[in-house]
């Protein structure tokens, strides 16, 4: 099970900072052992940022996420739009954040890095390790294939020119997720999404 590199992959999709070199060398080295598909995907992104200065990167960021409402980076946004739906939405990732003593630190909890970071680091309850981790592990799947993939999909979109860095890494991203979901749910539960889908 390799959650840990939702976390990664969140560092990456915050506003970028002085380590975002780091965080990305980081992610691709995890992304190499673990899903070479995504790891050839997230290289062009690496590659960048290695020749890049910090100044560089904020104005892509903000050129991907913030001036665009299409490729806006929060998941109730793009599956609800401004609706009812989203703060309902907001209110149910709050509450589950709430039960799981995580804070989205002052961000929307509906910002695709917020989520990452909680899919990335939450804990696997006391207890019953065995049902309680296969609850956990199920959360995690839920979120990522009811509104993390779905949600991907119209950010890329939203994202026109094919080799913006950051486009790049959300195709990384969506590969990387749809890898963890398709290896990490039961068979009998992959057969049936898979009839239905």
């Amino acid at each position: 099970m390799n959650f840990e590199l939702c976390l990664s992959f969140s560092k990456l999709l915050s506003y970028p900072n002085a380590q975002v070199k780091t965080f990305a060398a980081d992610c691709y080295r995890q992304l190499k052992d673990f899903d070479p598909q995504a790891s050839a995907d997230f290289e062009p992104f690496s590659n960048f940022l290695a020749q890049q200065e910090l100044a560089q990167i904020e104005e892509l960021y903000t050129s991907a996420f913030d001036l665009q409402a299409l490729s806006f980076p929060y998941v109730g946004y793009q599956l609800c739009g401004e609706s009812q739906a989203r703060t309902l939405f907001l209110m149910k990732l709050q509450e589950i954040y709430n039960q799981q003593n995580f804070s989205s630190e002052g961000e929307l909890p509906d910002h695709l890095g917020v989520m990452l970071r909680f899919i990335g680091t939450i804990p696997t309850p006391h207890g019953n390790p065995g049902g309680a981790q296969a609850l956990t592990q199920h959360l995690q799947l839920e979120i990522i294939g009811d509104a993390l993939l779905p949600a991907l999909e119209k950010i890329i979109q939203g994202i026109e020119n094919p080799m913006h860095p950051y486009r790049q890494l959300l195709v990384s991203l969506q590969t990387y997720l749809m890898n963890l979901v398709v290896t990490e749910l039961p068979a009998s539960t992959r057969q049936k999404e898979l009839s239905h889908g």
